[in-house]
């Protein structure tokens, strides 16, 4: 039987909001409300931070809340990501990132479920392959196997830093990868945002978490609730996705 699990890579180094997964909404950090949300998968969550001083802070959060926890490059997350798959064992991986505290863990662990019937090592699945779900859904499941091929194999810093761009865009991957795309069933969200990267994002967690609740809703909810708010949504409207 296939071992999956979700690995969240997490640091306190932030080029435009620093420290940004521990700010406070509501009265608690917002990697409380990520970790939550993923364990309602039901699947273990783990934590891929660096070995830098400044994420002392995060293996204490995690020894703090019973989160397997590894440390490694800072640059050369594919290789963090690798290490900590191996070290606990893991057959199946799912990739989120700690900005987004509005992941919803239900949506992974159906999608977890549908990639481990088919049962195929090269398949990758996402929600992000082509946009539905808002930035701050985002997920992708893939094998060790095909993990491991990517470590090996992966040569620019922007495949060791993005994880998984050789596994979707590397020539050697043409023709072998079996490509998923998850999307939404109730239209498209893509152009809302609800990922954590400056202070705009921040302010339109917070309203989200403490004026509506946010952090206690399913996806349909959830994305109901931002299209009956376009006061809230205006507020981050016009930030760019950092891609590099």
């Amino acid at each position: 039987m296939q071992r999956a699990g979700i690995i969240s890579q997490v640091r306190m180094g932030s080029t435009r909001l620093p420290g940004k997964v521990l700010l406070p909404a509501a009265g608690r950090p917002l990697l409380d409300y990520h970790v939550a949300r993923l364990r309602q998968s039901g699947l273990p969550v783990l934590l891929a931070t660096t070995t830098e001083p400044a994420d002392n802070e995060l293996a204490a959060y995690a020894e703090a809340h019973a989160l397997p926890c590894h440390r490694g490059s800072e640059t050369d997350v594919l290789a963090r990501y690798f290490e900590t798959a191996q070290r606990f064992g893991l057959d199946a991986i799912v990739r989120v990132t700690s900005d987004c505290p509005l992941v919803d863990g239900h949506l992974i662990g159906a999608a977890v479920a549908r990639y481990l019937a088919e049962d195929n090592p090269l398949a990758y699945r996402s929600n992000a392959i082509v946009r539905t779900f808002p930035r701050g859904l985002d997920f992708e499941i893939f094998s060790m196997q095909m993990l491991a091929e990517a470590h090996a194999n992966a040569t620019s810093p922007y495949e060791r830093e993005h994880v998984t761009p050789y596994l979707k865009a590397n020539p050697a991957t043409a023709g072998r990868v079996v490509y998923r795309n998850e999307v939404w069933p109730g239209g498209d969200f893509s152009r809302f945002r609800i990922t954590l990267d400056t202070a705009e994002d921040y302010a339109v967690l917070r309203a989200l978490i403490e004026q509506h609740g946010a952090a206690d809703l399913g996806a349909a909810d959830l994305l109901s609730l931002l299209a009956a708010h376009p006061e809230i949504m205006a507020l981050n409207a016009h930030i760019e996705q950092k891609t590099a």
